[in-house]
């Protein structure tokens, strides 16, 4: 048998991400969309992808970034999704930050059912590094880089600020009902249980990871010169604790960091409970937020 010709070899896969040409935009309401963009290849896995929201008409300065995460226990979700109370938003909440003049790439990771920690958190250094690879071509500013999650998600952006990264330090966060404590019992969780979505991130009940449970919490990651948080927390959640918002927010101001935490009455997990004005007017505190950075 002949032995596969070395050009094919090569021109089999397709082009790397890094090299790829762009997927066209569509225009949505004075914003333009690129869908599916991958950001990085790897042998034995899935290709991961992005979103990338980018305000309309050509720029005098290079857009600054939102780094969108989103939530789902870090075994599900989709990168497209801010959570369950503005899925019916018109527009959305992607193409309103768009609007604002923030470019916008909501990111795949892998998922806990794929990879363990730090996996999920070294997809997001490979979405910055990707986004300054191209921030010329696309025309967004790679040292303005502002991290936006919620719940997982808001986890994973307050582990991708405080922890050392390559590329530029981020600019600030938002965080949405985000766990920062996989070591401590609060609520009803309990580190000690294997059936957990924070044991199935690690690989193992966090008491039985201790270091690796630590290295996965944002609250003992905490250090002087982090850049400014936003958090948000509904006082009712049954889900992620309240005290891990307040803890993390102490943390922080005790080290001099920037932090403003909302808590919101009423509110359990996902905004569950709160009233839509109230879920309006948390979006727009967290775009008021990041436009002062």
């Amino acid at each position: 048998m002949t032995a596969p010709s070395p050009d094919l070899l090569r021109q089999l896969p397709a082009p790397h991400p890094d090299v790829a040409p762009l997927p066209p935009a569509v225009r949505l309401g004075g914003v333009r969309l690129l869908r599916g963009v991958p950001y990085a290849v790897s042998e034995g896995r899935r290709p991961l992808e992005l979103d990338l929201w980018l305000p309309e008409g050509p720029a005098a300065v290079p857009a600054p970034v939102v780094l969108y995460v989103h939530g789902g226990a870090w075994r599900r979700g989709r990168r497209d999704d801010m959570g369950m109370r503005t899925r019916d938003w018109d527009p959305g909440p992607f193409a309103r930050i768009a609007a604002a003049g923030f470019a916008v790439a909501c990111v795949d990771y892998r998922l806990s059912g794929e990879a363990r920690f730090p996996a999920p958190l070294d997809d997001l250094r490979e979405a910055l590094r990707w986004l300054a690879l191209r921030a010329e071509e696309i025309g967004v500013d790679p040292g303005r880089v502002v991290a936006w999650g919620d719940s997982a998600g808001g986890h994973l952006a307050a582990l991708l600020a405080l922890t050392p990264m390559p590329a530029a330090p981020l600019a600030g966060v938002v965080v949405w009902y985000g766990p920062a404590d996989l070591t401590t019992a609060r609520g009803g969780f309990r580190p000690d249980d294997t059936a957990t979505p924070e044991a199935a991130l690690l690989g193992a009940a966090p008491a039985e990871a201790p270091a690796l449970a630590r290295d996965a919490s944002p609250l003992h990651q905490v250090r002087a010169g982090a850049p400014p948080f936003f958090l948000a927390h509904g006082e009712q959640d049954t889900m992620v604790d309240r005290s891990h918002a307040e803890d993390l927010a102490a943390a922080l101001r005790e080290l001099g960091v920037r932090v403003e935490l909302r808590l919101v009455p009423g509110a359990d997990h996902g905004w569950y409970g709160a009233p839509n004005a109230e879920v309006s007017a948390l979006f727009a505190a967290s775009l008021d937020f990041i436009q002062t950075l």
